[in-house]
This record gives C-alpha cells, sequence and structure tokens, in this order.
C-alpha cells in the first residue's frame, strides 16, 4: 500500500496536535509497510523522515502554461481571513508577528501563483493564499508519483486532497483532527465551515480522532454515518532518563495546564479552579504552559483574584521544554470546553502524571485511570485537583496504571486501523 498524504505542520515544527499526529501515524503505518509520501508546505530541514519520504511543497514549480493547472488555478479562490485564523496568539504575539510577516512583506512581489513560491510554514494573514497554492502543488505532485490512496489532514489540506483526487482517480481519505466548532463554538468562519464540509463531502472515507467529533461530523456537517470511522489518536512511547534529574526549585506541588490558551482549551476554568484550590490549601503552585489570544486576560484574572504568587505563565512550550515541564508536574489538567481528542494527557501520564480531564473531550473515550469532570464544574475540577494532591494512595494508582494504560496506546495500533480504512475506501483486502 502506498500513501500520498497531505499534513500543513511537522515535527519539530509544530503548533499543537496535529503535527504530532501527523508523525505518529506515518510511523506507525511504516511499521505495517504502508508506504509514505508526506507533502508539507515548507520543510525546513529538520524533520525526522523515519521510513517515509516528506515532499517540501516549496521545492515545486508550477507550469502555468498546463492545461490543468491553468484550469485549476480559475477554480480556486481565495481571500483573507481574520486574524483570529492566525492562531492562538496573544496580543503582543500578533503585533510581533504582524510587523514580521505582515508590513515586512509589502515591498516582495512573490505571488501564490508564480511558478516558484515559499510557503512560510506558518499561519498567516495569508494563510488562505497559501491553500490556494498547496492545492496547485497538489496536483504536481499526484501527477509524478505512483500511490493507491489520499490522505489530507485537516481543512487546511482538503483543497489538495480533492485536487489529488481530481487529477488521480485514486480514493480521497480525509483526517479530521478538529472542527470549526472546536476551535470557535457556535461563532463559526463560514469560509472554513464549508471548505471542511467541502473536503469531507469529496471524501471516500472520513477519519474522526473520536466518537465525538464523529458525531459533529454527522449532525453538523451532514456527513453519511457510513463513511465516517473513528481512530483515536495515540502517543509515542519513550524513555524519560533525561527529566530523572529534573530539579522542581519550589516545595509545593505543581498543577499544570499546557495547551493553547484559547477558548476551546478551557484555560479560564483551570484559573478559577485553582482560586478554589487555593481557599483550602495555599501552598500549591499553577502553571498555565502556552501562548493564545486569552493569555492577558487570564493574567489579569490572576491578578483581581490576587494568585500572582502562586501561578506562573511560561508561555509556549515544545519538545524537551514539555517533558520537564510535565517531570515538575504533580497533577496535569485539561479541561476542555470541545476536544476532538488531546493527545497532552497521554503524554503526561507516561510521565507517571496523573490527569483530570473534561467529560466533553475525545480521549475521555479510551483513558479509565483519569478522573473525568464537565469542563464547566469549576467545584468539581477544583476537587478532583485537592484530592489527588492530597491523598497519596489515590495519586499513586492513577499514576500508576494510568501508565500502563497509555504505554498500549500505540501510534501502530491507531495505524492498522487507518491501513484498514485504507482497504475499506480502496477495495483491497489486509
Amino acid at each position: 500500500m502506498k500513501v500520498l498524504m497531505f499534513g500543513w505542520e511537522f515535527p519539530p515544527h509544530i503548533t499543537g496536535g496535529l503535527g504530532t499526529a501527523c508523525f505518529g501515524l506515518t510511523k506507525g503505518l511504516a511499521k505495517h509497510g504502508v508506504e509514505v509520501i508526506f507533502v508539507v508546505p515548507k520543510s525546513f530541514g529538520d524533520e525526522s523522515q523515519e521510513g517515509f519520504r516528506l515532499i517540501n511543497a516549496s521545492d515545486i514549480e508550477l507550469d502555468f502554461t498546463q492545461t490543468l493547472t491553468r484550469e485549476f488555478r480559475e477554480k480556486i479562490s481565495y481571500m483573507e481571513v481574520g486574524s483570529n485564523l492566525v492562531p492562538y496568539l496573544d496580543p503582543e504575539e500578533f503585533e510581533r508577528w504582524y510587523t514580521e510577516e505582515v508590513a515586512g512583506k509589502k515591498t516582495e512581489t512573490h505571488s501564490v501563483f508564480n511558478r516558484k513560491y515559499q510557503f512560510s510554514g506558518k499561519y498567516g494573514a495569508n494563510l488562505m493564499e497559501e491553500v490556494s497554492r498547496y492545492a496547485l502543488v497538489a496536483l504536481s505532485v499526484a501527477n509524478n508519483f505512483q500511490y493507491d490512496v489520499i490522505h489530507a489532514h485537516d481543512w487546511l489540506t482538503y483543497a489538495a486532497g480533492i485536487a489529488a483526487k481530481q487529477i488521480s482517480g485514486k480514493p480521497l481519505v480525509v483526517h479530521v483532527h478538529a472542527t470549526e466548532f472546536d476551535r470557535s463554538g457556535e461563532n463559526v468562519n463560514q469560509v472554513v465551515y464549508d471548505i471542511e464540509r467541502n473536503g469531507m463531502e469529496a471524501a471516500d472515507r472520513v477519519i474522526t480522532v473520536s466518537n465525538f467529533t464523529r458525531q459533529i461530523v454527522i449532525e453538523r456537517y451532514g456527513i453519511p454515518a457510513e463513511k465516517v470511522f473513528t481512530v483515536h489518536n495515540a502517543v509515542e512511547p519513550v524513555d524519560k532518563p533525561e527529566t530523572e534529574d529534573v530539579t522542581k526549585h519550589v516545595k509545593e506541588k505543581i498543577v499544570t495546564f499546557l495547551g493553547r490558551v484559547t477558548y476551546q482549551k478551557g484555560p479560564d476554568y483551570f484559573v478559577e479552579a485553582a482560586h478554589k484550590v487555593l481557599q483550602r490549601d495555599p501552598n500549591v503552585r499553577f502553571v498555565m504552559a502556552g501562548s493564545g489570544d486569552l493569555l492577558n486576560r487570564m493574567i489579569r484574572r490572576v491578578a483581581q483574584l490576587k494568585m500572582g504568587t502562586r501561578f506562573h505563565f511560561t508561555g509556549f512550550l515544545a519538545g524537551a521544554e514539555v517533558d520537564r515541564m510535565f517531570a515538575m508536574s504533580d497533577v496535569y489538567v485539561m479541561p476542555s470546553v470541545s476536544e476532538p481528542f488531546g493527545i497532552s494527557p497521554l503524554e503526561a501520564m507516561r510521565t507517571n502524571v496523573p490527569v483530570v480531564i473534561s467529560k466533553q473531550s475525545g480521549v475521555a473515550e479510551v483513558l479509565q485511570h483519569a478522573l473525568k469532570v464537565d469542563f464547566w464544574d469549576i467545584d468539581a475540577l477544583a476537587d478532583a485537583i485537592y484530592g489527588i494532591l492530597h491523598y497519596d494512595g489515590l495519586r499513586k494508582m492513577f499514576a500508576k496504571y494510568g501508565k500502563s494504560e497509555v504505554d498500549s496506546l500505540l501510534w501502530e495500533n491507531a495505524a492498522l486501523k487507518v491501513l484498514e480504512v485504507y482497504n475499506n475506501a480502496t477495495g483491497h483486502s489486509n
């Protein structure tokens, strides 16, 4: 089986769980003998390529004298989308990004419709233009490689997947890692919603990362249930000897939130629960690791609640920094309002950290040894945090059995289910 796969990011250059999931899945598929050609908008040269081929879309030159390319270009329309799609930046980061990425490009003459184009590799104000260019690149790539099935990850690559299907006739699988309802609640961006729906409708099969997301796809996008399959995410098994010598430098126990500081992740519920815990035990420290559009609001709320000496903001963490943060943590909390899956609790549990997660998350479907609460129930959230911090038997039980549970959630097992979807779409048998 050969797969042409489209993704918008790839480790170590990631903004969240999407790139991590793409990496784990491609490695898992390789263990089952599946050959993957993975196309990314911009390769930085330091990406791992274990068992698959990485194609840099920025290296692909387009010939607009070719009828197919010219016709497809005419079909593509793009528009600027508001800054809410410049993902998850706090105001200071957005101002810095705007100065560097937008104002700095005013004198440039290159266009996404030139023969050669360098993708930013980011989520900028010209994001939709790059989505259009990426779809054109997909035409060229799809016409020059042999493969059995096309796999497109998340809405940014759906147009590319559709283009590849049109030129090759091969079946298309789209992978839904999140929907516009997760990112924006009921205030959906209609352009993004339409792209998502079109991609799902054009797909031969749709993979969702949880049953929670599967229901949204069926009910809110009108996709037939029989072509939507759930494949839960997994986590990379790793040894952590490098975190054994991590020093906390504080005597208090540490409770950590790690993720984008946005509506979807529920950071405000974490702050309110922290206040309730500190009223019962002032000798606890809370950490909010991440960045996003709600960061300044969270800082102001912490100040209003007079928790400044017990609350820390680290900014965005990645790679080894995440591992070090978990090594210092006594409890990890994910109070997401709407979480299609949520890989971070798995990453915490493999480091022997007990977790508290919202029931409104896909990962809650696969975890037994985690405390689960409704995201809006601040009292229950505070009780769960307090209980793990103060009842040693409870903490040890969740740490021990949680680690064992997560060690069995392997990407190679998830990849086997994805392979079944491929076979279903292509009519092949195992």
